[in-house]
């Protein structure tokens, strides 16, 4: 203290200075802040370190014109976590949840709960103009509109051109590529997800959609698979026990075929976009022959159709602004905000018209394949039990190099009509 005093000179005055300040701060308050009769919109969504959806709940709050402010708050990075945060708060009615930044699987789930609303009139309208129409069935359950998508995701075949000088078009092209590779003593790893978690599932979901067929029939109220789902275990197992198959295949997730790829042990890569300004940056020799192309057809007369991802914006049931809670859910989802995202934060966009904006095409030059997968993509099972139909999947198709494929799907199809009956409980 004394020695702080010796510093300053004049502590008295300090001391004084700090009243008045503290005065001052107090006749504000009781002179009526503008901001403190200004609704807060509380939007929770995945933690962004581009800071694009700052940006984007910064602007919405700024073209409200003083009616509302939204606060982005970051759910945990897990989309495990992200979810069991939102259903206890949402099961113990907590208001202070407005705006929810919900995964592709979570809507029908949080609408049979009667957690968030519906979107009708002119809010619905808007949500759907210009929206591509895969995302749109990501958000919709029994026919009505419960999300906005936010934005939205695919994955595309990358691949080495120094290697594999013109793509495959099929899984069966792709592994007889690698096989050829392999006999060559080069580089021929097919980089997947392997792991037995969700990215598993997305994997078999691509490959049966991709053959003709669907988990669950089109109401959603039993198993479907037959034969396309023998056809997608079969080409899992069939990977999985080629040279193709990385040794770490049965732990690989995402960011593991990212990192092998941009190592130079592998020729192909199943992957999100997010690879490619990675390479660019880890890997600028292997960059130069970094390619991509359309999602592997399993027939090569039938479109492939990989499933989509994304986010979906719902709004709470027990929002005490739900108004002012639509109007800014369509604000944050704008084509400005969704450009941003694209370009800082590696999104793609869900309005249609972004793939003709030179900056996103610029930035995204593999755009033009995006939108064609987006188009024709396959969307996850459409069900309150998706988390137990997920784990169906993804238990009994790990490790993939030890699928039955006939057993494994029936055993699938055993556990989901349990699942959707609610007379098991998934592993």
């Amino acid at each position: 203290m004394h020695a702080r005093r010796g510093r300053t000179g004049r502590p008295r005055r300090t001391r004084a200075l700090v009243a008045l300040t503290l005065l001052a701060s107090a006749l504000a308050a009781c002179g009526g802040d503008e901001d403190t009769s200004r609704p807060t919109l509380d939007w929770y969504n995945f933690p962004d370190d581009s800071g694009a959806l700052q940006q984007a709940a910064d602007r919405c709050s700024r073209a409200s014109g003083g009616r509302y402010r939204i606060s982005y708050n970051k759910l945990p990075r897990a989309a495990d976590g992200q979810r069991q945060q939102m259903v206890r708060r949402l099961a113990a009615e907590d208001d202070s949840l407005d705006i929810l930044g919900l995964d592709v699987t979570w809507a029908a789930e949080f609408a049979e709960a009667r957690w968030i609303r519906e979107w009708t009139g002119e809010a619905k309208r808007r949500a759907t103009e210009g929206t591509l129409r895969v995302p749109l069935q990501t958000a919709t359950w029994k026919g009505k509109l419960y999300a906005v998508p936010y934005n939205t995701n695919t994955q595309l075949l990358w691949y080495r051109k120094d290697l594999v000088p013109t793509p495959p078009k099929t899984w069966s092209e792709m592994l007889n590529m690698s096989r050829d590779l392999a006999r060559q003593g080069r580089p021929h790893h097919v980089e997947i997800q392997g792991a037995q978690y969700e990215g598993l599932t997305v994997w078999f979901n691509s490959l049966i959609n991709s053959a003709g067929g669907t988990i669950l029939d089109t109401g959603a109220t039993e198993p479907s698979l037959g034969p396309p789902a023998v056809r997608a275990a079969s080409i899992m197992r069939e990977l999985a026990n080629s040279p193709a198959a990385d040794p770490s295949l049965p732990n690989q997730m995402e960011d593991q075929n990212r990192l092998a790829m941009e190592s130079g042990v592998a020729a192909f890569e199943l992957n999100y976009p997010f690879v490619y300004p990675s390479m660019k940056a880890n890997n600028p020799r292997l960059f130069e022959n970094f390619r991509w192309a359309p999602y592997p057809r399993v027939d090569a007369g039938r479109p492939a159709r990989p499933t989509i991802g994304g986010i979906d914006l719902a709004v709470s049931a027990y929002s005490r602004h739900p108004d002012l809670a639509f109007e800014a859910a369509l604000c944050l989802r704008n084509r400005e905000n969704q450009l941003t995202a694209a370009l800082e934060g590696g999104l793609p966009p869900t309005l249609r018209a972004l793939y003709d904006e030179p900056a996103f095409m610029k930035e995204y030059p593999f755009s033009e394949e995006v939108l064609a997968a987006l188009e024709s993509a396959s969307v996850r099972p459409l069900t309150p039990a998706y988390q137990n139909v997920s784990i169906a999947v993804s238990h009994t198709l790990s490790p993939p190099s030890g699928i039955e494929p006939e057993s494994a799907v029936d055993t699938i199809g055993e556990q989901i009509d349990e699942a959707l009956r609610s007379e098991g409980v998934i592993p």
